[in-house]
């Protein structure tokens, strides 16, 4: 479960990135930025924003995974930030929707950076966008990272957590029919949602699985034929993604070679972190994520 106080946050010095061109679908326009390598070789990460987080929220992590050598693709999910239109009545779409966009950005990447090897990092929501789509589209992307993410089943989440994100995603999936859509931006939870997204977040966390309104896509099976590397990190202190959840959704990748990793305020150097903060003391964290990919061009990982 995210929170859009985390977009009230300051941002930071950050590379240079420019507009590499606009995803359309329908009514929807998704601009998406790169913070550059001047080799165009360059790995590229993909970072797959939060539930009702910007993509300028990303800010310091985007320069901290820049500083390791590495292409920094951004863009803002669909109904939130820069993207156009904003969610609201009427405004339909759900997670196939936003897997599909995901796509048209990495059409996009490979338009650009032709020669340059892929990955997806995802926070939050993000996660689980990043590994739906790498589970659909097989051979787009060389390894998936979430950060941050798990899944949303309730039965994952540690004692009374349990209950908690029960109640409070039936709740939030409940009031987004009567209203239309989900003001989040009202209610200090998620950001403005359309309707369809929040039933599909809340119908995975009530039964586990993840079976998107109007795809005949069968995605825990995807998943399970997933074999890409895979790097999961926890945080410290994050109660909305706790490991227990992480593992959750990282085990229905079973055949993924899996790095797991658990970010704490020592590496960090934060006094404190949690499901955001993260993004604000990342420097360490960008470091595994370069080591990952590293190793992602090594024969051992794909043989």
């Amino acid at each position: 479960m995210d929170t859009d106080t985390a977009a009230r946050s300051p941002e930071p010095d950050a590379p240079a990135s420019v507009v590499l061109g606009l995803v359309s679908a329908g009514q929807h326009r998704i601009k998406v930025r790169a913070a550059q390598q001047d080799d165009p070789s360059s790995p590229v990460v993909v970072l797959v924003p939060a539930m009702g987080v910007p993509a300028r929220y990303y800010r310091p992590f985007v320069a901290d995974l820049h500083r390791q050598g590495l292409t920094v693709v951004t863009f803002d999910l669909r109904g939130q930030g820069e993207s156009k239109p904003l969610a609201a009545r009427g405004v339909r779409f759900g997670y196939e929707s936003l897997i599909d966009d995901l796509n048209g950005v990495l059409d996009l990447i490979e338009d650009v950076f032709p020669r340059a090897p892929r990955f997806l990092l995802g926070h939050s929501l993000g996660g689980q966008i990043a590994l739906l789509h790498t589970a659909r589209h097989r051979g787009r992307v060389r390894g998936v990272a979430l950060v941050a993410s798990g899944s949303v089943w309730f039965r994952s989440f540690p004692g009374v957590y349990k209950l908690r994100t029960l109640v409070g995603t039936q709740a939030v999936a409940s009031a987004s029919t009567l209203l239309g859509y989900w003001p989040g931006h009202r209610f200090g939870f998620g950001g403005r949602q359309a309707t369809g997204l929040m039933r599909d977040w809340a119908r995975q966390a009530r039964t586990s699985k993840y079976r998107l309104h109007g795809s005949a896509t069968d995605y825990e099976a995807a998943l399970r034929e997933v074999q890409v590397p895979l790097l999961t990190v926890s945080v410290a202190g994050d109660r909305l993604a706790p490991q227990s959840s992480v593992d959750h959704l990282a085990a229905k990748a079973r055949h993924a070679l899996r790095t797991s990793k658990h970010y704490t305020r020592a590496e960090s150097g934060a006094e404190n972190l949690g499901h955001f903060s993260w993004v604000r003391n990342g420097a360490a964290l960008s470091q595994w994520v370069r080591d990952w990919i590293t190793s992602a061009h090594e024969p051992s990982v794909h043989s």
